[in-house]
């Protein structure tokens, strides 16, 4: 099954190095997010992917095409122009990169691998979000209730702590520093996690070509029409938006802390 991962947006919010670098390239310990988040589904046997890039492909193209040697320990012979490989750490990976745009949309972007998918059932994700989410059971609800798309909701951690205050004495009853559930969502507090399954059907809800948000009239449209289901995912989830993330997420894998780490 093939996983489609979009990596192609400016990652505005990361001007420091995405000024340089598209955003799924920044690093958490020494390897892009893009790695992180191929090595969770490679976990699972998932290990085709198309990687839908924009602003700054080149240098995710550069990064799989020069793979193989920058993990690799070498010994180059600058008379004979030879080089050796010694020792080496390589992928399961097949690996296709579309450009898809500098300007698409999230939803332009899939629309652009359909030819590669096919009739296919596929997955998809975002190039920024970490999670410990079981694949295979993910998967196997997607099969169970026979909708077009699955999305895997979270709860993600509050922005603020909470509190339970006694009603006419304006007592605190408790407190909780930052709990799951941010009382800003609206409805049950659950939010898009990524992680998606879907069918290609899918690819009939983008109508709009590059300019589609995928995350606007299609998904909504995939729910009135009664096929947008979602797995709840009680889990770890984080998704590296601003640069205390970048740096919680690297703190979490030098502690050896770093829960989305099941491979």
């Amino acid at each position: 099954m093939k996983v489609l991962i979009l990596a192609g947006g400016l990652g505005t919010r990361f001007a420091e190095e995405t000024g340089l670098k598209p955003k799924p390239m920044v690093e958490i310990g020494g390897c892009p997010i893009l790695w992180h988040i191929m090595k969770i589904y490679s976990h699972y046997g998932f290990n085709e992917f198309i990687i839908l890039t924009g602003y700054k492909g080149h240098i995710i193209k550069d990064y799989f095409l020069n793979y193989y040697t920058r993990y690799s320990d070498i010994s180059v012979d600058m008379v004979t122009n030879r080089v050796e490989a010694h020792t080496n750490r390589h992928e399961p990976w097949k690996v296709t990169m579309l450009y898809t745009g500098q300007d698409s949309q999230t939803g332009g972007r899939i629309l652009h691998a359909q030819p590669y998918v096919g009739n296919e059932t596929f997955m998809l994700t975002y190039g920024d979000g970490l999670s410990d989410v079981n694949l295979h059971a993910l998967l196997d609800f997607h099969k169970s209730h026979k909708g077009a798309v699955t999305m895997t909701s979270v709860l993600p951690e509050g922005r603020f702590g909470a509190l339970d205050i006694e009603p006419g004495t304006n007592q605190v009853k408790t407190f909780t520093e930052k709990p799951k559930g941010d009382s800003s969502a609206q409805h049950s507090g659950w939010i898009n996690g990524g992680f998606f399954v879907c069918e290609p059907k899918v690819f009939d809800y983008i109508t709009q070509g590059d300019l589609t948000i995928f995350e606007q009239e299609p998904l909504k449209k995939l729910a009135r029409d009664n096929e947008l289901y979602t797995y709840q995912h009680n889990g770890f989830w984080k998704c590296m938006d601003t640069l205390k993330d970048k740096n919680d997420l690297t703190q979490m894998w030098l502690s050896g802390n770093a829960l989305w780490k099941i491979w």
